[in-house]
């Protein structure tokens, strides 16, 4: 219950942020190997603001691991023969209640049960402010995830990106389906990079407000900002170490762009990288023991590797004479990349103890990839009709998803970490 309010409390001081565009959501495609469950309505949840088994059935749904079957109404939980929906092609099934309490806040119940076994698989029981109601049924379709696939789910999480309209920039923060849109940073000029925090309170971007690149780190909670970066020239790419206590950036200060480290809280730059060429794009490796970055030293843009205390680097990506904008998986296995191939900007992924790649999009203009904190999905920036836009990609390149906004160009994407 402890980190359940702590959830809730991080994400009410963000709601009292200004809403302002929707991003809507279209989805395509399935995962392989599809569990059918069967998610009945919840009891009473016509009492709360949020339809909570409908939130569970589109979060289901959209991860594309899930054939979901709705179960109707079930009035009572304490006594359901969860076997009877096996006959009709479910292999578990979710049912729950609501019940508003007399200060105001509602009661959100639910049982997960295996229809093989007939018996309960999980139970989670949250108490959610009115506005937070959506939350919980995000919190439920979590824990379904995880209990039915063994990977934690990542429904509850946030996503931040950029939206230009005209000369007009901001920076947002939404939830991972692109419902309860935040703003954190509005500006006439130009913001890029945003970078979230290990602990999602906050957010390092570069803005441009003062004419020039900057480097800022905002708390989400109090708005706070500090600068990590002003120095001669351009101060670019934040990117954090996976404990918090660092940010690696691109420092333009003594002539060629280079890699440096800063402490999150300012000051303690420290150059790690040392070459004759462009060396930008730093992030952390899963563990914080090496920085991958992208390096034109071999006479055109690859990615390399080196130790978080700078040293020699090894080239990771060799196919391909144009690699870009590194991001590492949460358990250090995966890489993910812009290559171009034949013109085209695509998004990559490699496993990094084979060395193999899987082309994971079809179109000719991908920035920006992000993994989500469970290593099975990457939100990426792409180009559709001629405008920005956001995709999402499983890791095996089976399920889509496209975010876009009715006016503008949306931009800059990057996935936060589950909350604690």
């Amino acid at each position: 219950m402890k980190k359940l309010n702590t959830l809730f409390l991080t994400a009410g001081m963000l709601a009292s942020l200004t809403a302002q565009a929707q991003l809507r959501v279209e989805i395509s495609g399935v995962g392989s190997n599809q569990i059918p469950v069967a998610v009945a309505a919840f009891v009473d949840e016509g009492q709360s603001p949020t339809q909570i088994s409908k939130v569970i059935k589109t979060d289901l749904e959209r991860s594309g691991a899930f054939k979901v079957i709705d179960a109707g109404t079930i009035s009572d939980i304490n006594s359901v023969d969860a076997a009877s929906y096996k006959a009709r092609g479910a292999d578990a099934l979710v049912v729950g209640t609501v019940q508003k309490q007399p200060n105001g806040t509602y009661d959100v119940r639910y049982k997960l049960m295996s229809t093989i076994q007939n018996a309960k698989i999980s139970q989670l029981d949250q108490q959610a402010p009115a506005q937070f109601t959506r939350l919980s049924a995000h919190k439920i379709a979590d824990d379904v995830y995880e209990k039915l696939t063994g990977v934690r789910g990542i429904f509850a999480t946030r996503i931040a990106y950029v939206t230009q309209q005209g000369r007009s920039y901001r920076l947002e923060v939404a939830d991972a389906d692109g419902e309860n849109v935040q703003l954190a940073l509005s500006s006439n000029e130009p913001i890029i990079s945003p970078s979230w925090s290990p602990d999602g309170t906050k957010v390092a971007y570069v803005s441009f407000e003062q004419k020039k690149p900057v480097i800022y780190v905002q708390n989400l909670i109090t708005r706070q900002r500090t600068v990590i970066a002003n120095e001669r020239g351009s101060n670019s790419a934040p990117s954090w170490s996976p404990d918090g206590s660092r940010i690696a950036l691109a420092l333009s200060k003594t002539g060629n762009t280079q890699v440096y480290i800063a402490n999150s809280s300012g000051g303690g730059i420290r150059r790690i990288s040392n070459s004759s060429g462009i060396d930008t794009e730093p992030q952390f490796s899963a563990d914080g023991q090496s920085i991958y970055f992208t390096s034109d030293r071999s006479g055109g843009p690859q990615i390399y590797r080196m130790s978080a205390n700078g040293g020699d680097a090894q080239r990771v990506t060799f196919k391909g004479n144009y690699n870009i904008s590194p991001r590492i998986s949460s358990d250090g296995k995966s890489l993910a990349y812009i290559s171009r191939r034949n013109g085209n900007f695509q998004l990559y992924v490699m496993d990094l103890a084979s060395g193999q790649e899987l082309r994971l999009s079809d179109n000719t203009n991908d920035q920006a990839p992000s993994f989500a904190p469970n290593g099975k999905y990457i939100l990426y920036s792409t180009e559709s009709g001629g405008r920005k836009a956001l995709a999402v990609v499983s890791v095996d390149g089976r399920v889509k998803q496209r975010l876009t906004i009715q006016a503008g160009a949306i931009k800059e994407p990057t996935w936060g970490p589950f909350m604690k």
